[in-house]
């Protein structure tokens, strides 16, 4: 009893998300165990903004298609919002009305954002939408603030089936840095952030199993194949943990 697996089924099987991680109660037979030590605050931090991601590519591989949109509300410099609740309000406000289009024609709404200040002072709202035929245009005619950039996801800079790239664009934060040329933090980009999501997409429980043993090798599933895979070392337990997802085959979009 030396590993615990999760899998969660999504898109009516057609995804499989999995984490797996040694139970740190019984140990790992056959694995060296890495020194562990007290989390650090950066170490916290990294757990919570990797879960946040999760939480955000989960609903991606369940509700969304590489045919979605991904998009872009900004503000005009001279009415941008006073603070993040103004900014909040004026995008529930935006995706009421378009809740209202959709329901008029029997579709379900569907988003993800977050809500970006930047250092600058500059206001953007990234988010992704379910598209009904003509959401681009709908898009753009209940926006009254600024500019809109609408692309498709698969257009996008993050067209990766699996979502990990749009994920962790979705969720960036005050805390996210990124790597410069000599591999260096870049100085934060973001003063303030805020993520939701629509509340319509309930996420099905994850699937527990006990494995005997860590297995030294990914394979996968017989019907799929594995489409991103991460193994590290988890810093409290000293034992390593991974993650995969693995996508149908012959896969119903």
């Amino acid at each position: 009893m030396g590993t615990k697996r999760k899998t969660w089924y999504l898109r009516k099987k057609d995804i499989l998300y999995v984490e797996e991680n040694h139970d740190g109660r019984y140990g790992a037979p056959g694995e060296k165990r890495k020194p562990k030590r007290k989390p650090t605050p950066e170490d916290i931090q990294r757990v919570n903004a990797w879960k946040k991601e999760k939480g955000a590519r989960l609903l991606l591989m369940e509700y969304f298609s590489p045919g979605d949109l991904w998009a872009t509300y900004t503000y005009r410099p001279e009415i941008r919002p006073p603070d993040m609740a103004t900014a909040m309000k004026q995008f529930r406000q935006a995706m009421d009305k378009l809740k209202r289009i959709y329901k008029k024609r029997g579709r379900m709404l569907y988003w993800i954002r977050n809500i970006e200040r930047g250092t600058k002072g500059a206001w953007h709202i990234h988010f992704v939408i379910n598209d009904i035929g003509d959401t681009a245009s709908l898009i753009e005619r209940v926006w009254q603030y600024g500019g809109v950039f609408v692309t498709q996801i698969r257009k996008s800079m993050c067209p990766e089936e699996d979502f990990k790239r749009l994920a962790a664009y979705l969720t960036k934060d005050e805390n996210t840095r990124e790597e410069k040329k000599d591999g260096t933090p870049a100085k934060p980009r973001l003063r303030e952030t805020n993520y939701s999501h629509s509340r319509n997409m309930p996420l099905p429980e994850s699937k527990p199993e006990k494995l005997k043993r860590w297995q030294k090798g990914l394979k996968p599933k017989k019907g799929y194949y594995i489409a991103e895979s991460f193994e590290g070392i988890n810093p409290v337990t000293g034992y390593k943990y991974r993650r995969y997802t693995m996508i149908r085959l012959n896969r119903r979009i």
